[in-house]
């Protein structure tokens, strides 16, 4: 019998990648509405802010039809690596993204990107094959539909990747709500209205107490 190791993220061994979060790609995904996926990237680069995790943004061919990155991230993380690549498809192709990445010396990967089978799965099969850890968060990126979706899916978790949300994510980091209780209720009740619906409940509850 094959033994299991649970390989939890650890925040102080993890980096963010934010991959092609572009505004022509973004017109491209249709597997998650536009309001809901834009809000996930912007909780995964919170969520980076949040645990200081070292952010690497990049872009493909923003001069072309794939367009400038989301403007909130650029305003997010004005000091993080910012690799513009002039044509290569899978990131990881690019030496300067890959010596970004290896410059963090962390060897846990969240990675998050458009479109899902190409800027996602390319470079966490790369990164895969190097011995990272990928973890991919799966509602901050997105495709043309579930079907293709789903393949990119299978095809990165028969590889070793570990496909999370941005939630798990940030409780797998937090590991205890005693490290910060306002700061992780902050985060959540930002980008998940029934959680802050939840936490408006609770704070009227205790108010008075």
């Amino acid at each position: 019998m094959t033994s299991f190791k649970y390989n939890r993220l650890n925040k102080d061994d993890a980096a963010v990648l934010l991959v092609d979060h572009q505004a022509g790609l973004l017109s491209l995904v249709r597997d998650i509405e536009p309001d809901k996926f834009k809000n996930n990237v912007l909780a995964v680069a919170d969520l980076a802010k949040f645990f200081n995790l070292p952010t690497i943004l990049t872009t493909s061919f923003e001069q072309g039809p794939n367009g400038p990155l989301m403007p909130e991230l650029k305003a997010l993380f004005p000091d993080a690596p910012y690799i513009a690549r002039p044509g290569q498809i899978n990131a990881w192709d690019n030496e300067d993204f890959v010596k970004a990445v290896k410059a963090t010396g962390k060897k846990q990967l969240i990675i998050a990107g458009v479109v899902t089978e190409v800027c996602v799965a390319f470079p966490a099969l790369s990164a895969l094959e190097e011995e990272f850890e990928v973890f991919v968060v799966t509602d901050a990126s997105g495709t043309f539909n579930a079907m293709t979706r789903d393949a990119a899916w299978n095809r990165m978790s028969a590889a070793g990747a570990q496909l999370m949300n941005w939630f798990g994510v940030a409780c797998e980091l937090h590991r205890d709500w005693r490290n910060d209780i306002e700061g992780l209720a902050a985060l959540c009740s930002n980008h998940i209205p029934d959680y802050r619906n939840l936490m408006t409940s609770y704070n009227a509850l205790t108010a008075g107490k």
